[in-house]
């Protein structure tokens, strides 16, 4: 059995056994390897963001908690080189620096073997991305708008007149290489798009939105769509 395969089985294992959990002594058996060998798998599972939990002592073990995270995936080489890439050309995309920690932690998870070809063939993907916005700036829109709470900004127009504003975020769009913050504009009173790499300066407020719903933004252009979150809208 490939690691990346046990991983995926000792998660689920792990799952199954709820709050009684299971000895390193039983999953060894289980598999056929070493007690080392699975509490280094069990290590390698916590790195990559499954909540395990130990209990020491007689009739302790492990488990996971319920509710979870994301089981250990496989990933082909190209697949893992292709997420690489994907976000290596999207610096700038709203999120992109959890969406990189997120691929860190299945590569972490990979078989050596499968890792290895991912990392030569990732050598033979070159990318040119434009610079990236401040990552304060960026980490602030990220919190208002997961938090729904109004976010302050100092704003240069195309015409460099610079305003501060107070703006409700409803999403996040990209068109022709730009991302956009949407929001109700509170000094404007009205719905405004925002060019992000011409906010100069977010502060997130205690403030809760009132509600503005991505309905008022309208329709999105023919080409436009949200990301995908099944395999479905893929």
């Amino acid at each position: 059995m490939k690691r990346a395969e046990r991983l995926h089985a000792l998660s689920e294992i792990l799952r199954r056994s709820g709050v009684r959990g299971v000895s390193a002594e039983r999953l060894a058996r289980q598999f056929e390897v070493s007690v080392r060998t699975i509490k280094r798998d069990l290590e390698a599972l916590e790195n990559s963001g499954a909540p395990v939990w130990s209990r020491p002592g007689p009739g302790g073990g492990y488990g996971l908690a319920p509710g979870a995270s994301l089981p250990p995936v496989s990933l082909s080489p190209a697949q893992a080189v292709a997420l690489m890439a994907a976000m290596s050309a999207a610096p700038d995309a709203p999120y992109a620096d959890l969406a990189a920690a997120g691929i860190r932690k299945i590569l972490d998870v990979l078989d050596p073997k499968t890792r290895a070809r991912a990392d030569e063939l990732a050598h033979r993907v070159w990318v040119n991305a434009l610079p990236s916005s401040s990552r304060a700036i960026k980490s602030a829109l990220e919190e208002a708008m997961a938090e729904q709470r109004v976010i302050r900004i100092r704003y240069t127009s195309r015409d460099e007149t610079t305003t501060t504003r107070d703006v409700e975020p409803v999403l996040f769009a990209s068109t022709n290489g730009q991302w956009y913050l949407v929001g109700w504009c509170q000094l404007r009173n009205a719905m405004r798009w925002f060019t992000v790499s011409r906010i100069e300066r977010a502060n997130v407020t205690r403030t809760a939105c009132s509600g503005h719903t991505i309905q008022e933004v309208g329709e999105p252009p023919a080409n436009a769509r949200p990301v995908a979150t099944t395999s479905r809208d893929l």
